[in-house]
């Protein structure tokens, strides 16, 4: 038999056997966890919170549903979700253990806790039984998946007929003066604070770099509907440093 050709991709300074991806991207994460919330707010001044208001507040979630909060981590969506409808069963899924450790012992005191499961998953292979969900939420995720659209399909998979993914991720600034600043700041600064704060430069660099590297908004749309997702469409938060993508399964 043929022997297999080993793919290859740019994993920050790094080019590594995209089969290694995974492995390395819960390396970064357990890396970082225990702090991963406080960098969340120095390297966005804290904005990041209102983007994922923004997200919830789009999502506007019906009381006794059921939402997949992919790559959920620490739980901040997740919690905002139950803040507005307390109702809702949340299974937050991760690929990193560490990640979702610090985010069950800071969520416990804050939510319901027979409201929200926590499962260590891939997104390329969901856990779970199809049409299952009402809605999947995915916060600054979706850049570090292996196989963006095979979990796409697998979103489409596990989601109802009629229910909703919502995606909130970095994306690029339509402004020249603004995305000069920008880069520069991602990609000169962060690295420098993630060695300052975390002792870590190497992940925050890869982070940074993976930014650069994720589809335009135009371009994730219709990645969004090759996968399946109608009247798919997105809206631009901080003049497109971040963006927030919708897609129904209809």
């Amino acid at each position: 038999m043929p022997r297999k050709k080993t793919a290859f991709m740019q994993f920050g300074n790094r080019t590594i056997p995209t089969d290694d991806q995974p492995e390395l991207i819960k390396q970064i994460f357990a890396n970082v966890s225990s702090r991963y919330d406080l960098m969340n707010d120095l390297m966005s001044v804290g904005t990041h919170r209102f983007w994922k208001d923004a997200l919830v507040d789009w999502l506007a979630p019906r009381s006794h549903t059921k939402c997949l909060d992919l790559a959920g981590g620490t739980g901040d969506i997740a919690r905002r979700i139950l803040k507005r409808s307390s109702s809702v069963q949340c299974s937050i899924v991760d690929l990193t253990h560490e990640m979702l450790w610090v985010g069950r012992n800071k969520i416990h005191h804050q939510s319901d806790p027979d409201h929200l499961n926590w499962i260590a998953g891939d997104a390329s292979k969901l856990p779970f039984s199809d049409n299952l969900f009402d809605y999947c939420t995915i916060g600054f995720g979706m850049r570090n998946f292996k196989d963006i659209d095979q979990s796409l399909a697998e979103i489409m998979r596990v989601l109802k007929r009629g229910g909703r993914l919502l995606i909130l991720e970095f994306s690029h600034v339509k402004n020249t003066h603004l995305s000069q600043l920008y880069d520069a700041y991602s990609f000169k600064l962060i690295p420098k604070l993630g060695n300052l704060v975390v002792k870590d430069q190497e992940s925050y660099q890869y982070l940074v770099d993976s930014i650069r590297n994720f589809p335009t908004q135009e371009e994730f749309a219709e990645r969004l509907r090759i996968a399946g997702f109608k009247q798919v469409k997105y809206r631009n938060l901080s003049l497109g440093i971040v963006a927030i993508h919708s897609g129904w399964k209809l």
